[in-house]
């Protein structure tokens, strides 16, 4: 897309638009704000997980669109082991997928991730090095909550990939 501009000698040049993102990222929306998070890994029933996490997008123009990237900050408390990370979600038109990186206190190298969101389903994964795990959840019909847990995808190590079960409810809503 294209627009023809006057210059101030009067002249007329084309001036391509900048790219729009996609549509697709609208699905990451009902992610944006500030979530609680508290859980137990499987096999207990005391919750020794606690979280906070907020998502915004990183450099959102207007109120009625998205920006190219979601971002998450993550502060973790996992039964008694400190977690805290920076993500930067993105979607891929070509693949049709979300993939992301992740940035943390337990590894130097970021860790890639592919998310998705359809309907009422919330699906994490990662596929890296020993780490082979998937988190699936599901959103209350408000949108307020969801509840899911990760589990260690087949064949994946177990002593690496933590079975465990989280419940995030929204503290802070944001504009999309």
């Amino acid at each position: 897309m294209s627009e023809n501009i006057r210059t101030k000698s009067n002249s007329t040049q084309t001036m391509k638009q900048p790219p729009k993102p996609d549509p697709a990222l609208k699905r990451l929306n009902r992610l944006v704000g500030t979530w609680s998070m508290k859980g137990h890994p499987i096999g207990s029933d005391k919750d020794s997980i606690t979280a906070t996490t907020t998502y915004k997008w990183l450099f959102k123009e207007d109120d009625n669109d998205t920006g190219f990237y979601l971002q998450q900050d993550f502060d973790m408390d996992y039964a008694g082991r400190p977690i805290k990370s920076h993500e930067l979600i993105g979607y891929n038109p070509k693949t049709k997928a979300f993939s992301s990186y992740v940035y943390q206190n337990l590894a130097p190298d970021p860790w890639p991730y592919e998310w998705d969101i359809r309907g009422d389903t919330l699906t994490i994964s990662i596929k890296y090095g020993p780490m082979d795990s998937t988190f699936t959840g599901k959103f209350s019909p408000d949108g307020n909550s969801f509840s899911g847990g990760w589990r260690p995808n087949p064949g994946a190590d177990e002593t690496v990939n933590d079975s465990y079960d989280i419940t995030a409810s929204r503290v802070v809503a944001s504009k999309p």
